[in-house]
Protein backbone atom coordinates (compact mmCIF):
# COMPACT_ATOMS: atom_id res chain seq x y z
CA UNK A 1 0.00 0.00 0.00
CA UNK A 2 2.81 2.43 0.93
CA UNK A 3 5.03 2.37 -2.14
CA UNK A 4 8.05 4.45 -1.06
CA UNK A 5 10.58 3.65 1.68
CA UNK A 6 13.49 5.72 3.03
CA UNK A 7 16.00 4.72 5.69
CA UNK A 8 16.23 7.57 8.17
CA UNK A 9 19.62 8.58 9.64
CA UNK A 10 19.47 11.51 12.05
CA UNK A 11 22.90 12.83 10.99
CA UNK A 12 21.65 13.16 7.38
CA UNK A 13 18.22 14.54 8.26
CA UNK A 14 18.46 17.69 6.10
CA UNK A 15 19.41 15.74 2.99
CA UNK A 16 16.76 13.04 3.55
CA UNK A 17 13.91 15.39 4.41
CA UNK A 18 14.72 17.77 1.56
CA UNK A 19 14.30 14.87 -0.85
CA UNK A 20 10.76 14.13 0.29
CA UNK A 21 8.00 15.81 -1.75
CA UNK A 22 5.99 18.69 -0.28
CA UNK A 23 2.67 17.16 -1.33
CA UNK A 24 -0.23 15.25 0.31
CA UNK A 25 0.61 11.73 1.45
CA UNK A 26 -0.04 8.94 3.91
CA UNK A 27 3.07 7.91 5.83
CA UNK A 28 4.32 5.42 8.41
CA UNK A 29 7.35 5.85 10.66
CA UNK A 30 8.98 2.65 11.96
CA UNK A 31 11.18 2.68 15.03
CA UNK A 32 14.60 1.05 15.40
CA UNK A 33 13.01 -1.25 17.97
CA UNK A 34 10.95 -3.86 16.03
CA UNK A 35 8.58 -4.20 19.00
CA UNK A 36 7.81 -0.48 19.18
CA UNK A 37 4.52 0.83 17.82
CA UNK A 38 4.80 2.60 14.43
CA UNK A 39 3.47 6.12 13.83
CA UNK A 40 0.85 6.35 11.04
CA UNK A 41 -0.84 9.48 9.74
CA UNK A 42 -1.84 11.50 6.67
CA UNK A 43 -0.71 15.00 5.80
CA UNK A 44 -1.29 17.75 3.26
CA UNK A 45 2.47 18.42 3.08
CA UNK A 46 4.75 15.44 3.66
CA UNK A 47 8.05 17.33 3.83
CA UNK A 48 6.80 19.89 6.33
CA UNK A 49 5.24 17.21 8.55
CA UNK A 50 8.40 15.07 8.57
CA UNK A 51 10.58 18.09 9.33
CA UNK A 52 8.42 18.77 12.36
CA UNK A 53 8.54 15.14 13.56
CA UNK A 54 12.14 14.26 12.64
CA UNK A 55 14.00 17.57 12.53
CA UNK A 56 16.17 18.88 15.37
CA UNK A 57 13.94 19.53 18.41
CA UNK A 58 13.39 23.10 19.50
CA UNK A 59 14.42 24.10 23.01
CA UNK A 60 11.61 23.92 25.57
CA UNK A 61 9.17 22.86 22.84
CA UNK A 62 6.52 20.31 23.76
CA UNK A 63 5.84 19.14 20.21
CA UNK A 64 6.19 15.44 19.44
CA UNK A 65 9.64 14.63 18.10
CA UNK A 66 10.63 11.11 16.98
CA UNK A 67 14.08 11.90 15.62
CA UNK A 68 15.98 9.50 17.87
CA UNK A 69 13.51 6.64 17.55
CA UNK A 70 12.67 6.36 13.84
CA UNK A 71 14.61 4.03 11.60
CA UNK A 72 12.63 4.20 8.37
CA UNK A 73 9.96 6.21 6.58
CA UNK A 74 7.30 4.65 4.35
CA UNK A 75 4.85 6.75 2.38
CA UNK A 76 2.59 7.05 -0.65
CA UNK A 77 1.61 10.29 -2.35
CA UNK A 78 -2.11 10.95 -2.72
CA UNK A 79 -4.12 13.27 -4.92
CA UNK A 80 -7.14 13.99 -2.74
CA UNK A 81 -8.46 13.85 0.80
CA UNK A 82 -10.69 10.94 -0.28
CA UNK A 83 -7.67 8.92 -1.40
CA UNK A 84 -5.69 9.90 1.72
CA UNK A 85 -8.53 8.93 4.05
CA UNK A 86 -9.18 5.58 2.38
CA UNK A 87 -5.47 4.70 2.26
CA UNK A 88 -5.05 5.71 5.90
CA UNK A 89 -7.97 3.43 6.82
CA UNK A 90 -6.37 0.48 5.00
CA UNK A 91 -2.92 1.06 6.53
CA UNK A 92 -4.30 1.45 10.05
CA UNK A 93 -6.50 -1.64 9.64
CA UNK A 94 -3.43 -3.68 8.66
CA UNK A 95 -1.07 -2.14 11.24
CA UNK A 96 -3.44 -1.98 14.23
CA UNK A 97 -6.09 -4.67 13.62
CA UNK A 98 -7.50 -4.36 17.16
CA UNK A 99 -7.52 -0.60 17.65
CA UNK A 100 -7.81 0.97 14.17
CA UNK A 101 -11.55 1.75 14.56
CA UNK A 102 -10.92 3.84 17.68
CA UNK A 103 -8.03 5.62 16.02
CA UNK A 104 -10.23 6.55 13.04
CA UNK A 105 -13.27 7.33 15.20
CA UNK A 106 -15.56 5.55 12.77
CA UNK A 107 -19.25 6.17 13.27
CA UNK A 108 -21.39 3.62 11.46
CA UNK A 109 -23.88 4.82 8.88
CA UNK A 110 -27.64 4.47 9.46
CA UNK A 111 -29.77 1.98 7.53
CA UNK A 112 -33.33 0.74 7.33
CA UNK A 113 -33.52 -3.02 7.76
CA UNK A 114 -36.46 -5.06 6.52
CA UNK A 115 -36.62 -8.11 8.81
CA UNK A 116 -37.66 -10.76 6.29
CA UNK A 117 -36.30 -13.55 8.49
CA UNK A 118 -39.10 -12.84 10.98
CA UNK A 119 -42.34 -14.80 10.64
CA UNK A 120 -44.15 -11.44 10.45
CA UNK A 121 -41.62 -9.03 8.87
CA UNK A 122 -41.21 -5.45 10.01
CA UNK A 123 -38.83 -2.55 9.36
CA UNK A 124 -36.42 -0.90 11.76
CA UNK A 125 -33.61 1.68 11.80
CA UNK A 126 -30.16 0.36 12.67
CA UNK A 127 -26.45 1.14 12.56
CA UNK A 128 -25.39 -2.49 12.35
CA UNK A 129 -25.38 -5.03 9.54
CA UNK A 130 -25.96 -8.49 10.96
CA UNK A 131 -24.65 -10.93 8.36
CA UNK A 132 -23.28 -10.53 4.86
CA UNK A 133 -25.56 -13.27 3.54
CA UNK A 134 -28.67 -12.29 5.50
CA UNK A 135 -32.07 -12.70 3.84
CA UNK A 136 -33.05 -9.29 5.26
CA UNK A 137 -32.24 -6.39 2.91
CA UNK A 138 -30.74 -3.11 4.14
CA UNK A 139 -31.39 0.34 2.68
CA UNK A 140 -29.12 3.35 3.11
CA UNK A 141 -26.94 5.03 4.03
CA UNK A 142 -28.95 7.93 5.46
CA UNK A 143 -27.40 11.20 6.57
CA UNK A 144 -28.61 10.73 10.15
CA UNK A 145 -30.78 8.52 12.32
CA UNK A 146 -33.45 11.22 12.37
CA UNK A 147 -33.57 11.25 8.56
CA UNK A 148 -33.88 7.44 8.43
CA UNK A 149 -36.63 7.30 11.05
CA UNK A 150 -38.59 10.08 9.37
CA UNK A 151 -38.42 8.44 5.95
CA UNK A 152 -39.36 5.01 7.33
CA UNK A 153 -42.29 6.27 9.41
CA UNK A 154 -43.61 8.58 6.69
CA UNK A 155 -43.36 5.76 4.16
CA UNK A 156 -45.11 3.17 6.33
CA UNK A 157 -48.10 5.53 6.62
CA UNK A 158 -48.93 4.43 3.07
CA UNK A 159 -48.89 0.73 4.00
CA UNK A 160 -50.39 -1.57 6.62
CA UNK A 161 -47.29 -3.44 7.73
CA UNK A 162 -46.82 -3.76 11.48
CA UNK A 163 -44.59 -1.36 13.42
CA UNK A 164 -44.36 -3.20 16.73
CA UNK A 165 -40.99 -4.76 17.57
CA UNK A 166 -42.05 -7.94 19.42
CA UNK A 167 -42.06 -11.42 17.94
CA UNK A 168 -45.72 -12.12 17.34
CA UNK A 169 -47.71 -15.12 18.52
CA UNK A 170 -51.09 -14.41 16.92
CA UNK A 171 -54.01 -14.74 19.32
CA UNK A 172 -57.60 -13.67 18.50
CA UNK A 173 -58.00 -12.57 22.13
CA UNK A 174 -55.16 -10.01 21.85
CA UNK A 175 -56.64 -6.45 21.92
CA UNK A 176 -54.31 -5.01 19.28
CA UNK A 177 -52.70 -1.56 19.29
CA UNK A 178 -53.41 1.99 18.19
CA UNK A 179 -52.32 1.27 14.61
CA UNK A 180 -54.85 -1.54 14.22
CA UNK A 181 -57.52 0.71 15.77
CA UNK A 182 -56.72 3.38 13.17
CA UNK A 183 -56.79 0.79 10.36
CA UNK A 184 -53.08 1.45 9.66
CA UNK A 185 -52.01 -2.15 10.29
CA UNK A 186 -53.36 -5.49 9.11
CA UNK A 187 -53.09 -6.64 12.72
CA UNK A 188 -51.50 -10.08 12.37
CA UNK A 189 -51.15 -10.02 16.19
CA UNK A 190 -54.83 -11.03 16.62
CA UNK A 191 -55.21 -12.65 13.20
CA UNK A 192 -56.80 -9.62 11.63
CA UNK A 193 -55.50 -10.90 8.30
CA UNK A 194 -54.28 -14.12 6.74
CA UNK A 195 -50.57 -14.91 6.58
CA UNK A 196 -50.76 -14.69 2.78
CA UNK A 197 -52.40 -11.27 3.01
CA UNK A 198 -49.69 -9.98 5.33
CA UNK A 199 -46.93 -11.42 3.10
CA UNK A 200 -48.47 -9.62 0.12
CA UNK A 201 -48.36 -6.30 2.00
CA UNK A 202 -44.72 -6.90 3.01
CA UNK A 203 -43.88 -7.56 -0.65
CA UNK A 204 -45.37 -4.16 -1.55
CA UNK A 205 -43.26 -2.49 1.13
CA UNK A 206 -40.09 -4.23 -0.10
CA UNK A 207 -40.79 -3.19 -3.69
CA UNK A 208 -41.29 0.38 -2.48
CA UNK A 209 -37.92 0.41 -0.70
CA UNK A 210 -36.20 -1.41 -3.59
CA UNK A 211 -37.35 1.19 -6.12
CA UNK A 212 -36.89 4.25 -3.92
CA UNK A 213 -40.64 4.85 -3.82
CA UNK A 214 -41.15 4.67 -7.60
CA UNK A 215 -43.37 1.58 -7.42
CA UNK A 216 -45.98 3.32 -5.25
CA UNK A 217 -45.73 6.57 -7.23
CA UNK A 218 -46.46 4.72 -10.47
CA UNK A 219 -49.24 2.66 -8.92
CA UNK A 220 -50.94 5.71 -7.41
CA UNK A 221 -50.60 7.73 -10.61
CA UNK A 222 -52.14 4.87 -12.62
CA UNK A 223 -55.06 4.63 -10.17
CA UNK A 224 -55.68 8.37 -10.42
CA UNK A 225 -55.61 8.31 -14.22
CA UNK A 226 -57.97 5.32 -14.29
CA UNK A 227 -60.42 7.07 -11.95
CA UNK A 228 -60.32 10.18 -14.13
CA UNK A 229 -60.94 8.12 -17.27
CA UNK A 230 -64.00 6.56 -15.57
CA UNK A 231 -65.24 10.08 -14.68
CA UNK A 232 -64.94 9.29 -10.97
CA UNK A 233 -63.60 12.74 -10.24
CA UNK A 234 -64.05 12.69 -6.48
CA UNK A 235 -62.13 9.44 -6.25
CA UNK A 236 -59.46 10.83 -8.60
CA UNK A 237 -59.16 13.95 -6.42
CA UNK A 238 -58.71 11.83 -3.29
CA UNK A 239 -56.03 9.73 -5.01
CA UNK A 240 -54.30 12.89 -6.25
CA UNK A 241 -54.23 14.26 -2.69
CA UNK A 242 -52.58 11.00 -1.59
CA UNK A 243 -50.05 11.37 -4.39
CA UNK A 244 -49.23 14.90 -3.25
CA UNK A 245 -48.50 13.54 0.23
CA UNK A 246 -46.32 10.77 -1.19
CA UNK A 247 -44.07 12.97 -3.37
CA UNK A 248 -42.42 14.84 -0.43
CA UNK A 249 -41.78 11.51 1.31
CA UNK A 250 -39.98 10.01 -1.68
CA UNK A 251 -38.03 13.25 -2.20
CA UNK A 252 -36.41 12.74 1.23
CA UNK A 253 -34.15 10.11 -0.34
CA UNK A 254 -30.71 11.19 -1.51
CA UNK A 255 -28.94 9.72 -4.52
CA UNK A 256 -26.72 7.48 -2.38
CA UNK A 257 -29.61 5.97 -0.40
CA UNK A 258 -30.57 2.65 -1.97
CA UNK A 259 -30.61 -1.08 -1.32
CA UNK A 260 -27.10 -1.93 -0.16
CA UNK A 261 -26.51 -4.83 -2.53
CA UNK A 262 -27.26 -2.34 -5.34
CA UNK A 263 -24.97 0.41 -4.03
CA UNK A 264 -22.65 0.32 -7.04
CA UNK A 265 -20.81 3.06 -8.89
CA UNK A 266 -17.61 5.06 -9.22
CA UNK A 267 -15.98 8.04 -7.50
CA UNK A 268 -13.69 10.30 -9.57
CA UNK A 269 -10.84 12.00 -7.70
CA UNK A 270 -7.75 14.06 -8.59
CA UNK A 271 -4.52 12.10 -8.89
CA UNK A 272 -1.09 12.75 -7.39
CA UNK A 273 0.36 12.18 -10.87
CA UNK A 274 0.33 14.86 -13.55
CA UNK A 275 -2.27 14.64 -16.35
CA UNK A 276 -4.35 11.94 -14.66
CA UNK A 277 -7.33 11.34 -12.39
CA UNK A 278 -8.20 8.41 -10.11
CA UNK A 279 -11.24 6.15 -10.05
CA UNK A 280 -12.56 4.36 -6.99
CA UNK A 281 -15.11 1.62 -7.60
CA UNK A 282 -17.70 0.67 -5.04
CA UNK A 283 -19.58 -2.60 -5.42
CA UNK A 284 -22.40 -3.33 -2.95
CA UNK A 285 -20.83 -0.58 -0.83
CA UNK A 286 -17.28 -2.01 -0.84
CA UNK A 287 -14.66 0.42 -2.14
CA UNK A 288 -11.71 -0.63 -4.31
CA UNK A 289 -9.01 1.41 -5.99
CA UNK A 290 -7.44 3.79 -6.77
CA UNK A 291 -7.45 3.14 -10.51
CA UNK A 292 -5.14 5.52 -12.36
CA UNK A 293 -6.69 7.05 -15.48
CA UNK A 294 -4.34 9.12 -17.70
CA UNK A 295 -6.06 11.99 -19.50
CA UNK A 296 -3.96 11.41 -22.60
CA UNK A 297 -4.32 7.85 -23.96
CA UNK A 298 -1.40 5.54 -24.52
CA UNK A 299 -0.17 5.07 -28.09
CA UNK A 300 -2.10 1.81 -28.59
CA UNK A 301 -5.35 3.35 -27.27
CA UNK A 302 -5.45 6.58 -29.29
CA UNK A 303 -8.16 5.22 -31.58
CA UNK A 304 -10.44 4.37 -28.63
CA UNK A 305 -13.18 6.68 -27.43
CA UNK A 306 -12.98 8.12 -23.92
CA UNK A 307 -16.04 6.09 -22.87
CA UNK A 308 -14.36 2.85 -23.92
CA UNK A 309 -11.16 3.77 -22.09
CA UNK A 310 -13.15 4.47 -18.92
CA UNK A 311 -14.92 1.11 -19.19
CA UNK A 312 -11.63 -0.74 -19.66
CA UNK A 313 -10.03 1.08 -16.72
CA UNK A 314 -12.90 0.17 -14.39
CA UNK A 315 -12.85 -3.46 -15.54
CA UNK A 316 -9.13 -3.67 -14.79
CA UNK A 317 -9.93 -3.43 -11.07
CA UNK A 318 -11.68 -6.45 -9.56
CA UNK A 319 -14.82 -5.69 -7.51
CA UNK A 320 -14.10 -5.36 -3.83
CA UNK A 321 -15.50 -7.93 -1.42
CA UNK A 322 -15.94 -7.41 2.30
CA UNK A 323 -14.54 -10.16 4.52
CA UNK A 324 -16.98 -9.32 7.31
CA UNK A 325 -20.06 -7.25 8.08
CA UNK A 326 -17.84 -4.86 10.06
CA UNK A 327 -15.62 -4.21 7.06
CA UNK A 328 -18.68 -3.53 4.90
CA UNK A 329 -20.04 -1.06 7.48
CA UNK A 330 -16.67 0.71 7.58
CA UNK A 331 -16.51 1.14 3.79
CA UNK A 332 -20.07 2.49 3.68
CA UNK A 333 -19.37 4.79 6.64
CA UNK A 334 -16.33 6.20 4.82
CA UNK A 335 -18.30 6.70 1.57
CA UNK A 336 -21.24 8.27 3.42
CA UNK A 337 -19.01 10.67 5.36
CA UNK A 338 -17.47 11.95 2.13
CA UNK A 339 -20.78 12.10 0.24
CA UNK A 340 -22.59 14.25 2.82
CA UNK A 341 -19.80 16.81 3.25
CA UNK A 342 -20.92 20.38 2.63
CA UNK A 343 -17.91 20.81 0.36
CA UNK A 344 -16.22 17.83 -1.23
CA UNK A 345 -13.61 17.19 -3.90
CA UNK A 346 -14.45 14.83 -6.73
CA UNK A 347 -17.68 13.46 -8.17
CA UNK A 348 -19.74 10.29 -7.76
CA UNK A 349 -21.87 8.31 -10.23
CA UNK A 350 -24.14 5.33 -9.64
CA UNK A 351 -24.98 2.29 -11.72
CA UNK A 352 -28.63 2.41 -12.80
CA UNK A 353 -31.25 -0.37 -12.69
CA UNK A 354 -30.06 -1.61 -16.09
CA UNK A 355 -26.53 -2.08 -14.73
CA UNK A 356 -25.06 0.84 -16.70
CA UNK A 357 -22.98 3.85 -15.72
CA UNK A 358 -23.76 7.29 -17.26
CA UNK A 359 -20.61 7.32 -19.39
CA UNK A 360 -21.17 10.68 -21.09
CA UNK A 361 -21.65 12.40 -17.73
CA UNK A 362 -18.57 10.61 -16.37
CA UNK A 363 -16.43 11.85 -19.28
CA UNK A 364 -17.53 15.44 -18.62
CA UNK A 365 -16.86 14.95 -14.89
CA UNK A 366 -13.31 13.70 -15.59
CA UNK A 367 -12.61 17.01 -17.31
CA UNK A 368 -14.03 18.99 -14.37
CA UNK A 369 -12.11 17.01 -11.74
CA UNK A 370 -8.87 17.28 -13.73
CA UNK A 371 -9.26 21.07 -14.01
CA UNK A 372 -10.34 21.45 -10.39
CA UNK A 373 -13.78 22.75 -11.33
CA UNK A 374 -16.95 22.31 -9.29
CA UNK A 375 -19.49 19.56 -10.03
CA UNK A 376 -22.16 20.49 -12.57
CA UNK A 377 -25.09 20.90 -10.10
CA UNK A 378 -23.05 23.32 -7.95
CA UNK A 379 -21.99 25.36 -10.97
CA UNK A 380 -25.59 25.62 -12.19
CA UNK A 381 -26.75 26.68 -8.73
CA UNK A 382 -24.13 29.46 -8.61
CA UNK A 383 -25.00 30.67 -12.12
CA UNK A 384 -28.69 30.96 -11.19
CA UNK A 385 -31.62 30.43 -13.57
CA UNK A 386 -31.27 30.83 -17.35
CA UNK A 387 -31.72 34.39 -18.70
CA UNK A 388 -35.31 33.80 -19.88
CA UNK A 389 -36.33 32.43 -16.47
CA UNK A 390 -34.55 35.27 -14.64
CA UNK A 391 -36.27 37.93 -16.76
CA UNK A 392 -39.62 36.23 -16.20
CA UNK A 393 -39.04 36.30 -12.43
CA UNK A 394 -38.09 39.99 -12.57
CA UNK A 395 -41.27 40.81 -14.50
CA UNK A 396 -43.38 39.01 -11.86
CA UNK A 397 -41.62 40.93 -9.09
Amino acid sequence: MLTERIEFIAERDREILAATPATPAVFLLRAHDPHAEPYVSKTANLRRRLQRLLGPPEERARKLNLRDRVGSIQYKLTGSDFESGFLLYRVLRETFPKTYAKRLRFRSAVFIKLHLDNAYPRASVTRRIGKLKSSSPYYGPFQSRIAAEKFMNDSLDFFKMRRCVDDLHPDPKFPGCIYSEMKMCLAPCFRGCTDAGYSSEVARVQLYFDTGGESLLQQTSAERDEASADLAFEEAAAIHARLEKLNPVVSQLTEITRRLDRLNGVVIQPSSLKDAVCFFRFDAGVISGPILFPIQPAEHAKSQSMELRVEEALKSCAPGKAKSANELMEHIAFLKRWFFRSSRTGEIFFIDDAGELPMRRIVRAISRVYRGEKPEPERLAEQGPPPDQASAKESRD
